[in-house]
């Protein structure tokens, strides 16, 4: 059961140097390739745990949302890997364009999410996984089709987050893989209160962190994770059109087998940013108290917060986080996809 004098952590605005960590190390593979084929390059080096039926958990994003994934390179990473796999959504807490299954159909197709099949896994109910260790919950509400897969590819667009601080993997799955009525309101509401998002700082961290946690063990060792740092508003996915603006630089894609080493490794890569690069997200993940994220996956033994960082561009060259981000300009500059309105419709 759930403890009912459940206290939240602290510390969830102070940064821990890689230096003082402790523990042991996973493996995170590193890409400045920011293309299909870079994507294509890094889920290779992860991918040999997906078996059976496999769901794509990705943000597919309000409609006319100017930073998620491109479309064009999930499609050809699926059509070229995993020709059988199918996006995984929930309907969303609040009210906006995927709040019913009917709107988010709708904005699935504004948003090019057409090549392939996209399962809104709370359309037909939900189901409850086990939350194993957990101080808020015993139990997490997920869409009921999530059930369904054998094996879980998370591909996340790293960003900011309004209430997280940051958006991970572990935002991607806690959030993204819980229902849209039952569970979500449980990670983000207290009963007690009218305000829809009551629950803030290390709490919400905590709760969002058990969810992910409930997902993560149901597939289990059948699930890896791929995080693209591109186009990095301090806004979420979440906030569509509404989005504050990117200056935060790009940086390159980071894969997986351990949740918490892909996470921290990229909140180092922006810590580790040159000139200030990383300024505007660090301020958005401290204020928020993002990085209890990090501390509980560790303490709920969700994997290490140390790491060997491969560099797969050169060799597979173990570097560090300063070394990958050295040679990156502080000011952002839009790519090719960057053509804001309808983008995702045009290729």
């Amino acid at each position: 059961m759930k403890d009912i004098n459940a206290v939240p952590g602290k510390d969830g605005n102070k940064y821990v140097p890689y230096d003082r960590r402790t523990g042991e190390k996973s493996v995170v593979f590193f890409t400045r390739d920011l293309s299909e084929e870079g994507l294509k390059k890094i889920y290779d080096r992860v991918s040999s745990v997906l078996t059976g039926k496999v769901a794509v958990k990705l943000h597919t994003g309000e409609a006319e949302g100017p930073n998620f994934l491109p479309r064009p390179w999930v499609k050809e990473l699926l059509a070229s890997r995993q020709p059988e796999a199918t996006i995984v959504e929930t309907n969303t807490y609040y009210e906006g364009s995927r709040y019913t299954t009917e709107q988010h159909r709708e904005t699935l197709k504004i948003n090019g999410w057409t090549f392939c099949p996209v399962d809104i896994t709370d359309e037909h109910g939900v189901a409850a996984l086990p939350v194993k260790g957990g101080k808020w919950f015993d139990e997490m509400h997920v869409g009921k089709g999530l059930l369904d897969y054998d094996s879980l590819l998370v591909l996340t667009h790293f960003k900011g987050h309004t209430m997280g601080g940051f958006g991970g993997s572990n935002k991607n799955i806690g959030i993204g893989c819980a229902d849209g009525r039952i569970g979500k309101k449980e990670i983000h509401t207290d009963p007690n209160s009218m305000d829809m998002w009551s629950i803030t700082q290390e709490e919400f961290m905590e709760r969002m962190t058990e969810s992910t946690k409930a997902t993560v063990d149901h597939f289990a060792p059948h699930v890896c994770f791929i995080n693209t740092m591109r186009n990095m508003s301090v806004s979420c996915d979440c906030e569509g059109v509404g989005a504050e603006p990117v200056v935060t630089p790009d940086v390159g894609i980071l894969a997986s087998l351990d949740i918490l080493a892909v996470d921290n490794a990229c909140i180092d890569l922006i810590y580790n940013l040159p000139k200030g690069g990383g300024k505007a997200l660090i301020e958005r993940v401290e204020t928020r108290h993002g990085l209890r994220q990090l501390s509980y996956m560790k303490e709920l033994g969700m994997g290490n917060d140390r790491y060997t960082l491969i560099d797969i561009d050169n060799g597979d060259a173990e570097i560090t986080a300063a070394e990958a981000v050295k040679d990156v300009d502080p000011e952002w500059k839009p790519d090719r996809y960057n053509v804001f309105w309808g983008r995702n419709k045009r290729a």
